[in-house]
């Protein structure tokens, strides 16, 4: 191989490295742990050029996604010496130390990158995770409210129900839900898509604090920008679930699984809580294939196997434990994986 290809060869192993990042995240059958293996051992070729940020953040976040967070600190602190203010770098920090358990850590972290990255919703959305187990949901509500806020400010759209009337809602208990059936969305897809993360993320925190009829509006208006999104399903689901509503709930979270496979974790809980433990065992063993980090997924299948006087019930319960042990305040993925 000449001088000039051996230039761009640690930018190729980091190419091969995410791609194989990727195909494990998606749940590939039979690849899942081999390719989250083999993007770290492509990954490891940042050593070939240890002054590329670009790769040790990408190395720090597969070894993060894998769960050896102590490990994924050295990279990330090699990419930090070389860019102290990425927005990427300083939110995987922030994540690590919640991983940690170390929260307070983490949100003077989240606060340093807000400082300069004031408006981005990614931040915010951590925020209000780290807010409300912290501080509990109605702390975490008013950084929501901010949201809300710096999305109006950003986005001069017009739509049946102004969001700035729905920050006053929000304010203050909310009341009934606009019909917001005949909207008209104007703008690229993804200012919605943030929209609608905001209000269910809002809806999830009133439904932390009791506040169901608050909840409902809530996700009324993330359906009314996206009316068959899996994600308000699922949230219609654990609505109706808390509600003492187990059939409503069970026909939101099959809707949503039809949708996206991400539902399989609350429905077999559902299932489990129902007394449909055969049903539950099939669902979360799906839901631990394909979320092989998920301490709720394997907590679920624990309960589901108990259930069944399966001896297989304390070994799920033990994986569960140490995935709970490591798991950050959201999940390392938000982290873009990019050139």
């Amino acid at each position: 191989m000449g001088e000039e290809a051996g230039e761009f060869l640690p930018r190729a192993y980091l190419a091969l490295g995410l791609c194989f990042s990727r195909q494990a995240s998606e749940g590939k059958k039979l690849l899942t742990k081999k390719s989250h293996t083999t993007g770290i051992e492509t990954a490891h070729f940042f050593l070939v050029d240890p002054k590329d940020a670009k790769i040790s953040l990408n190395l720090a976040l597969q070894l993060a996604i894998v769960r050896q967070v102590s490990a994924a600190m050295e990279p990330l602190q090699a990419a930090l010496s070389l860019h102290g203010d990425d927005l990427h770098s300083l939110h995987l920090l922030t994540l690590l130390l919640s991983a940690q358990k170390h929260h307070c850590h983490a949100l003077e972290t989240l606060n340093l990158a807000l400082s300069q990255h004031p408006d981005n919703l990614n931040l915010l959305l951590t925020k209000v995770k780290l807010e409300e187990a912290m501080f509990g949901p109605a702390a975490a509500l008013q950084t929501c409210e901010e949201m809300l806020q710096c999305w109006l400010s950003h986005h001069d759209v017009s739509s049946h129900s102004s969001p700035s009337v729905a920050v006053s809602r929000l304010d203050a208990a909310l009341s009934e839900v606009s019909d917001m059936s005949s909207t008209r969305r104007h703008g690229p897809p993804h200012i919605w898509i943030t929209l609608e993360r905001v209000w269910l993320q809002a809806g999830e925190l009133f439904m932390a604090d009791c506040r169901f009829k608050e909840a409902q509006y809530c996700i009324a208006e993330a359906a009314s920008l996206f009316p068959n999104s899996h994600s308000v399903l699922l949230q219609r689901g654990r609505l109706a679930e808390l509600r003492g509503q187990p059939d409503d709930a069970k026909g939101h979270y099959d809707e949503a699984l039809a949708i996206h496979p991400t539902g399989e974790r609350v429905l077999g809980r559902l299932l489990v809580n129902t007394g449909r433990a055969h049903l539950a065992e099939k669902v979360l063993r799906d839901a631990v294939q394909f979320h092989s980090t998920s301490h709720e997924a394997w907590s679920g299948l624990g309960e589901a196997l108990q259930a069944l006087g399966s001896s297989q019930a304390p070994d799920c319960f033990l994986t569960a434990l140490e995935l709970e042990a490591s798991c950050p305040i959201r999940p390392f993925t938000i982290i873009p994986r990019e050139l």
